[in-house]
This record gives structure tokens, C-alpha cells and sequence, in this order.
């Protein structure tokens, strides 16, 4: 049960009115910071920068979406912890069924420890890049920084597992990360707007949702497509690129592991029932704000920069691409094609710094967007080595036990702490490919799951939503969990083949999505039958 005295603040807040109520409930906040603190990381940096330079601002309305989403089932999943009282993995795996309790913890473990790699190959390459380029790029720099890291890692979560003050210093330590990154980034798009650089109006009509990039080339590319040698295949080449960067947008938005993380959150600060409809609100001031607001900055500023632009790259850079056209129509290529292939080059957060430099000067673009970019990956890895300990707290068996959750936490941080060592080439893709399609399958997985949780009169008594509550929470959960797994089988199909092992994973990703969701409507139809 939640202290008494969490619970008399919440009840008075819920009867003030006016800016005191939500001064009370942002004091009294916590595990939504933490979502925000693990979503905040290097795959949504990149996501977003991403969806700046192949969309412009035609896709503002993409990540926000998907958080909504998200929002919307870890709300689901903070009803059922809150009302059940239990550890949702206890509760799959008896109501539901082991194989949906354990898939849902391996996949979090599985992603704890591989995208922990790239947190530390951001975080150092912050400092070596922009914030302190003098220590250079050696491989002792390299580990002196992520052993730095490593270290501020495992003590900010030495005080998760404290009580009293140091709960609250961890709490603290969080919400500071996360208000770097967002301001931040708001100081660089801040500087654009100053510098004219950003179309206003272009940014409003961006927020307003699109589908129709999910099948054609953004309008700013007509242009040049109209000019090029194979409009068609340039058509085609720009819709597959939107498409994987909007799925990977969805996915680094809520993953796996964060679906795992809130209940053992809600659990550790005793909330109870009556912080059912204020844990929404722990979500909305902790997860989707910052969220927005610092993902929409990245865009804003990507978008800016490298929309249908070509200066800042390499022309050996659009080589690939090319040969990729002329492999399809052999021939001859003309201006067209080089500029279409030089705008499709990816940037990453440190090409988009240099590019701002000019506009914003040193401060504003190396050292205020290198902070920006090094409390991302802090935070994210302090999340992952937590959300660790505590997948490795049930995988033996021993829930609450500090040393358990330490050897988890030391399991991901050292995995980390490898990650610019050995995160690049042959071998990343052989560790983020089969992570990336296991935890894109499950994703739906996990949803559904919890769909079938917030429905069951087994788990969840007279607790069970009735009438119209009950109505709003399947078309929302049902919208969500529709949209996952349309965008999971829309991917893992275009991607699976059996030509080498790198097109049978995928294939085996929706063979277990396909599995997994007969066993959990099997299941669930079995036990609520029981008396």
C-alpha cells in the first residue's frame, strides 16, 4: 500500500483547484520521469534527426503520435499494477502464460544490454566531439570517459535501491537529465528562430498528421524527381527510406523494456490504487513533454539544416546509392540523381552541430547541444543498467534483492562500457539486428498482453473497468496495439527473406508475433473461464 501521508497529499491535490494542484502532483511525480529519462536516448536523437532531413517538418506529427500511444498503454499497465497491487510478470505468467511472461523478459534483457553499447559510444563521442575535443579520440580517452559513465551509472543507481534521502537524490538526478536535454535543445532552435532560420507556419503544418507520407516522397522532393533519370525509382527509394524511419521513430518511442520498467517503478514507491488517475499525469509531465519537446527540437533543427540539402556532404558518400540506380537501369546518370542521393545521406547529432555553428555560434552548437546530447545518453544508460537489475531480480527469482539488481546493473554497464569498442560494423548489426526485430515483435506482444490484462475479472476483480470506462480503454489500447503491430509486421515483412541469416530473423520475428498472440487469446479465454 502506499504511506499514508502520499496518499492524503494526493487526495487534497485531487480537491484543489488552480496551479496548486499540479504543483503538488509534479512534486509528488517519478516514474514517468524515469520513461522520459530511458525514451530521451540516442535511438530517438537519431530517429528524429533523421525524420528532419528525409521529411523536413512533413513528419513533426510522427513521434508525438507514437508517444500518445505509448501513453496510453503504460497507462494501462499502471492500472493494472496499481489495482492488483503485483508485479505484472507474476500476473502474466499466471493468468495468462510463461511463454508470454518469459518472451517479455528476455527481450527486456536482450535490450538492456545491447543498447547500452550505443549510449556509451554517444556519450563519449559527446565529450571527445563537442563539449572537450582536446582530450582527442585514443582508446585511452575512449575508456577513461565510459568508465566515468560506468561509474555514474552504477551510484545513481546505488541510490535507487537506498531509501530516504537518497531515493530522492535519485529522483532528482533524473529530473535534472531530462530538463538539460530539453533545454537544450530548445536553446538551439531557440537560436534558429532568432537567425530566421525556421519556417513557423511550415512547423505548425507539420504537427497536423500525414499518412500520406507513408506513401509518397515528401512534396519538397518533386522537384528533383521530376528531373531525375527514374522519377519512379527515386519515388520508390524515398517512400522505403520514410517508411523505415518512421517504424524505427515508433519503436525507439516506447520500447520493450520500458513496458517492463513502469510497474516495478509504481511498485517501489508504494503508490496504490488512488494514484491510479494521477500516474496518467506522472506520464503526460514526466514522459510525453519532454518527449516532444526535445524530439521536435531535433527535428525542427535537422530539418533546417539538411532537408533537400547537399553542401555538407560528401559526394563519395552518395557512391552507394548511385550504384544502387545504375544496378536497376544500367545507363547514365545525370545531376538530378547525385543531388537526390546526396539529400538521402544520414547525418548524425555532431554533423548537425557543425552545420549550426555558423548560425548559432560555438556555445549554442558544441557546447550547449553537446550537453544536450551527453545527458542523453547518462540518462538513458542510468535506466537501462536500473531496468536491468530489475529483470535480473525476477529472472532469479529474487525480487527486491540488492545484489541481484547490482550484478544486473553491472551486467548492461560493462556491456556498455565495450560499446565503442565494438559497436561499429559487422559486429553491431549482428547484435542490433536480432535484438531490434525480437523487441519489435514484442512490442505488439506486450501491448496485447496488457490488453487482455485490463480485460480479466481474474486479475483484476471488481477493479475491472465497467460501462463506458471500459469502452474508452479497448478502443484506445485496441488503436495502440492495432498500430504496433501493423508497423511490426509492416517492417519484419518487408525485411524477412531466406537468402542468409539477416532476412531468417525477421522471418522468425513473425512467426513468434504470430505465436504469441494465439497463445495469449488461448490462455486468457482458458482461465477466465475457470471458476
Amino acid at each position: 500500500m502506499s504511506t499514508p501521508n502520499t496518499e492524503d497529499l494526493i487526495r487534497a491535490a485531487q480537491n484543489e483547484k488552480g496551479v496548486n494542484k499540479y504543483l503538488t502532483y509534479i512534486r509528488l511525480s517519478g516514474p514517468g520521469w524515469l520513461q522520459g529519462a530511458i525514451t530521451l536516448g540516442g535511438g530517438s536523437l537519431a530517429g528524429a534527426l533523421y525524420l528532419g532531413v528525409v521529411a523536413g517538418f512533413g513528419l513533426l506529427w510522427l513521434q508525438p503520435l507514437a508517444m500518445i500511444c505509448g501513453i496510453i498503454m503504460l497507462s494501462a499497465i499502471a492500472y493494472v499494477t496499481l489495482s492488483a497491487g503485483k508485479a505484472p510478470f507474476g500476473l502474466v505468467n499466471t493468468h495468462l502464460s510463461p511463454a508470454l511472461g518469459w518472451a517479455w523478459l528476455i527481450a527486456t534483457i536482450m535490450a538492456n544490454i545491447v543498447w547500452c553499447m550505443p549510449q556509451f559510444n554517444l556519450g563519449r563521442a559527446a565529450v571527445q566531439q563537442n563539449l572537450l575535443p582536446a582530450v582527442g579520440n585514443s582508446n585511452v580517452s575512449t575508456a577513461i570517459i565510459c568508465l566515468v559513465i560506468l561509474v555514474i551509472g552504477f551510484v545513481v543507481n546505488v541510490l535507487y535501491e537506498s531509501e530516504g534521502k537518497g531515493r530522492k537524490i535519485f529522483d532528482l538526478v533524473i529530473k535534472v537529465l531530462v530538463g538539460v536535454i530539453v533545454l537544450s535543445f530548445i536553446a538551439v532552435v531557440f537560436t534558429l528562430f532568432s537567425n530566421g532560420e525556421v519556417d513557423f507556419a511550415g512547423i505548425l503544418s507539420g504537427l497536423i498528421p500525414n499518412p500520406a507520407l507513408l506513401f509518397s516522397p515528401a512534396a519538397s522532393y518533386s522537384e528533383l524527381i521530376s528531373q531525375s533519370s527514374q522519377p519512379d525509382w527515386w519515388a520508390a527509394k524515398i517512400v522505403n527510406e520514410q517508411r523505415d524511419i518512421i517504424i524505427a521513430a515508433f519503436g525507439t518511442a516506447v520500447g520493450i523494456n520500458m513496458t517492463w520498467l513502469l510497474p516495478y517503478s509504481l511498485l517501489k514507491k508504494k503508490w496504490g490504487k488512488v494514484h491510479r488517475g494521477f500516474s496518467i499525469f506522472d506520464l503526460s509531465i514526466g514522459l510525453f513533454i519532454p518527449f516532444f519537446l526535445a524530439t521536435s527540437c531535433v527535428v525542427i533543427a535537422a530539418a533546417s539544416q539538411f532537408h533537400v540539402k547537399s553542401a555538407d556532404v560528401d559526394p563519395a558518400k552518395a557512391a552507394p546509392t548511385i550504384a544502387l540506380l545504375q544496378s536497376a537501369y544500367p545507363g547514365d546518370t545525370n545531376a538530378a540523381d547525385l543531388e537526390l542521393a546526396l539529400t538521402l545521406v544520414k547525418r548524425d547529432n555532431f554533423q548537425l552541430a557543425n552545420a549550426l555553428e555558423p548560425l548559432a555560434g560555438e556555445v549554442v552548437s558544441q557546447t550547449i547541444f553537446g550537453f544536450g546530447v551527453l545527458g542523453m545518453a547518462i540518462s538513458t544508460i542510468i535506466i537501462l543498467m536500473l531496468m536491468n537489475g530489475l529483470a535480473f531480480q525476477e529472472l532469479f527469482g529474487r525480487p527486491g534483492n540488492k545484489n541481484v539488481h547490482y550484478l544486473g546493473c553491472a551486467v548492461s554497464g560493462i556491456a556498455g562500457f565495450a560499446g565503442p569498442f565494438i559497436w561499429k560494423g559487422g559486429a553491431a548489426a549482428a547484435l542490433a539486428i536480432p535484438t531490434s526485430v525480437i523487441g519489435g515483435s514484442l512490442i505488439p506482444i506486450a501491448y496485447f498482453t496488457f490488453l487482455l490484462l485490463m480485460n480479466s475479472k481474474k486479475v483484476l476483480g471488481e477493479d475491472r473497468p465497467k460501462g463506458t470506462a471500459r469502452l474508452v480503454w479497448n478502443v484506445l489500447m485496441g488503436l495502440a496495439t492495432g498500430i504496433a503491430t501493423f508497423g511490426s509486421i509492416w517492417v519484419l515483412s518487408g525485411k524477412a527473406h531466406f537468402e542468409n541469416w539477416k532476412g531468417m530473423i525477421p522471418v522468425a520475428g513473425l512467426a513468434l508475433l504470430l505465436i504469441l498472440f494465439a497463445v495469449g487469446t488461448y490462455s486468457f479465454i482458458k482461465n477466465e473461464r475457470k471458476s
